[in-house]
């Protein structure tokens, strides 16, 4: 697929939008260019769950498609994380959101690339969601590092309580929460970076915070979905 660039720009700061395989994406970025990545793969248990009926993420309906969600394979984490190290830039950080499966999966991949692995942050997403064992409200965010940062306000918990976003693009990230992990990792002017950004919104909090948007989907509906949304 070729790559397209759309450039949109917002009370003087730039939105860059590409439209390619991830791991594409990543590697055609310069060493240590990236000030702070954050993303949610579509990783590949969610295949697992929906086919025993305990999400609706990938479901067909009005409010999700199967073509926006291609699944993105565990066996490709090693290239993805691999080129997330390489652009990041010295003394940064590197937010996943994830699963209880994918997390066990990703944390020895992400250290043997380099990254040190802090802890997982929780998402509370305040609503309960599907399933038949402990019903989940929560997500994953993994924390990691390339050298050492200090985070901007050390009083912040490492549970995160912001409802979830109702009937929204599948798997919609509420933006006051982004907003949380790039006040915390990043200042005005940096690169903020999303290789899957679907909904859009890391890209959205980002430019709200006055740092630049760099972001990667290469589904149509994400980007239609985005465009709409700015």
């Amino acid at each position: 697929m070729l790559a397209l660039l759309f450039l949109l720009f917002s009370v003087g700061f730039s939105m860059q939008l590409h439209q390619q395989d991830a791991v594409e994406w990543l590697s055609s970025l310069a060493d240590n260019s990236i000030d702070l990545l954050i993303t949610d793969p579509p990783y590949e248990s969610l295949e697992k769950h929906r086919k025993i009926g305990t999400t609706t993420r990938l479901k067909n309906s009005k409010s999700s498609s199967n073509q926006w969600f291609d699944i993105f394979p565990n066996q490709r984490f090693e290239a993805l994380l691999e080129h997330a190290y390489r652009v990041l830039k010295p003394n940064s950080h590197f937010y996943l959101f994830c699963d209880q499966e994918t997390m066990f999966y990703i944390k020895p991949i992400a250290e043997q690339a380099g990254f040190k692995f802090w802890k997982p942050i929780v998402w509370d997403k305040v609503a309960i969601g599907m399933g038949y064992h402990y019903r989940a409200r929560y997500e994953f965010i993994l924390f990691f590092e390339k050298g050492k940062r200090k985070l901007s306000n050390l009083s912040i918990p490492d549970v995160l309580e912001f409802k979830r976003i109702y009937r929204g693009y599948p798997t919609e990230k509420p933006v006051p929460l982004l907003e949380t992990l790039i006040e915390q990792s990043s200042v005005a002017g940096d690169i903020v970076a999303d290789p899957f950004f679907g909904s859009g919104s890391t890209l959205v909090a980002a430019q709200r915070l006055q740092r630049q948007a760099w972001g990667n989907d290469i589904s149509d509906a994400a980007h239609q979905h985005l465009r709409s949304r700015i």
